[in-house]
């Protein structure tokens, strides 16, 4: 009798494509994850570096929720700043001219004299 899990699998598909598949996915998934915590972890320690340079100048902490900054207020710099890039480029009208200069015969820009062939030397 054939186990179950067997029959599923094609020929094209066997036990280790499935284990380099999970493995994968769990390497990009543990990156992603990591990559979160890395992300989240930033800010404070930022802050707890800025923190303690204070601390030792004796200066008064600013505290970082002074600073945050709404998604409407982000969305309206983005907006302008992208306004404002678009309109440093001069508008092209996108048509392309080809024109096609005819140039006299030169044996500097023929090919055919640049190739060596051995086979009708005499």
């Amino acid at each position: 009798m054939i186990p179950p899990m067997l029959v599923l699998l094609n020929n094209n598909i066997n036990l280790e494509t499935i284990v380099i598949a999970v493995c994968g996915y769990l390497i990009v998934f543990l990156a992603l994850v990591i990559l979160f915590w890395f992300f989240n972890l930033l800010p404070k320690l930022v802050y707890f570096k800025s923190k303690q340079q204070h601390a030792r100048k004796g200066k008064d902490i600013i505290h970082p929720d002074r600073f945050k900054v709404s998604g409407e207020e982000t969305a309206a710099i983005a907006l302008a700043l992208h306004l404002y890039l678009s309109e440093l480029h001069d508008d092209e009208s996108g048509v392309l001219t080809i024109k096609k200069i005819s140039r006299a015969y030169s044996p500097w820009n023929s090919k055919i004299y640049a190739v060596r062939n051995q086979f009708n030397r005499t």
